[in-house]
């Protein structure tokens, strides 16, 4: 009996061919100054087209919108055009992959930002947190706040980088909600101190949520759409004093827009599984559809909460650093490689397109 985290599920009309998703994975290797993909992603990201869906690592929507050194735009006809080779070469293996649409916020540095610029945030409040310059990890710089009547430019940001990725070839796009960036600092209230009609109670923090994803929507079926969030994270020093009521809010403004999918970190962001089972359910009553499920996930895990529909899909990040082929190897139940941390941002081919996959190792044996 094959278990139905190898089975087929639905994106809208997409027909991905199983349920182990690939998650975003920052990797800190596209081209110095112009942050477009290059031969190395085409190369990385065709040998993981075995993924029922590959979720690209996050990709700034705009020049503003950059936070980390050496990571890829979709703003630039260069890295529209790198893009492109990438979508091509998954597709040739029978892949499907989306891009995650990405703005820091105030998870930047005046290094990276245009004309040494501060980064823009909901409130000119300082993150407790550490960015790459490309030297070292160095302290976030302080933000300023956007300005009320900048926040139309700054979906139109969202939406031309929706457009770009249509021209990219993506099957789907995500955003990112998550993590700290700037949707997400715009939710929490720890980060959003704003008196306009963008902070303050739930229906203000979620609106500029709402309003991305009606951009996205006009540009993507809503159905080959998701988002990214991280309910109980504290990743980037944000916070919330009631989780479950505004995230709550935030699943069902996702589904009353009739997005595809919603992709959860449960728990904390590269840490440990804390999210209650009782708040994830309740959380989930809210989305009506593919909850892809994400945080920690082994074999074994990931199957159960298949198979009880504790979630639709899976999405595994790092086991998919070391292993290419790691839907083939989950379902022999083969051993995993490692991943090197020292490779895992920044560099080249090392630790990147050269882990071994399953058939690769029996043909040296």
């Amino acid at each position: 009996m094959t278990e139905t985290l190898f089975t087929p599920i639905q994106l809208g009309d997409l027909t991905l061919s199983n349920r182990v998703f690939m998650s975003p994975l920052t990797r800190n290797r596209a081209s110095d100054g112009v942050n477009a993909p290059h031969d190395l992603h085409v190369d990385y990201y065709a040998q993981r087209a075995g993924a029922g869906l590959i979720i690209t690592e996050a990709t700034q929507i705009s020049p503003e919108g950059k936070g980390y050194a050496w990571t890829p735009g979709i703003h630039s006809e260069e890295q529209v055009e790198g893009w492109k080779r990438v979508t091509d070469a998954v597709h040739r293996k029978g892949g499907r992959i989306a891009l995650q649409l990405w703005h820091v916020g105030r998870i930047s540095h005046t290094s990276l930002q245009p004309d040494g610029q501060a980064p823009v945030a909901p409130s000119a409040l300082a993150a407790n947190s550490k960015t790459f310059d490309g030297k070292g990890f160095v302290e976030t710089s302080t933000p300023r706040a956007l300005e009320t009547d900048e926040i139309p430019r700054l979906i139109g940001d969202f939406r031309k980088a929706a457009e770009n990725a249509k021209k990219a070839g993506f099957d789907a796009v995500e955003i990112h909600g998550a993590n700290g960036y700037l949707i997400d600092q715009f939710l929490r209230d720890s980060s959003n101190k704003r008196t306009d009609a963008y902070g303050g109670s739930i229906e203000n923090r979620t609106r500029l949520l709402k309003e991305v994803i009606e951009a996205v929507t006009s540009v993507w079926d809503p159905k080959k759409v998701g988002v990214r969030f991280s309910p109980f994270s504290d990743a980037n020093d944000v916070s919330d004093s009631d989780p479950v009521a505004l995230f709550s809010k935030a699943y069902a403004i996702a589904d009353e827009a009739g997005l595809g999918f919603l992709d959860i970190v449960e728990g904390q962001t590269g840490g440990p599984r804390s999210a209650s089972e009782e708040d994830l359910a309740e959380l989930r009553k809210h989305f009506s559809g593919v909850y892809v499920a994400n945080n920690g996930y082994d074999r074994a895990l990931a199957i159960e909460h298949v198979e009880s529909g504790k979630a639709d899909a899976i999405a595994f990040g790092r086991p998919f650093i070391g292993n290419p082929d790691l839907v083939e190897r989950l379902k022999q139940d083969a051993p995993l490689n490692e991943s090197n941390q020292e490779t895992w941002y920044g560099g080249g081919a090392e630790g990147y397109t050269d882990y071994p996959t399953l058939e690769e190792e029996k043909a040296k044996a």
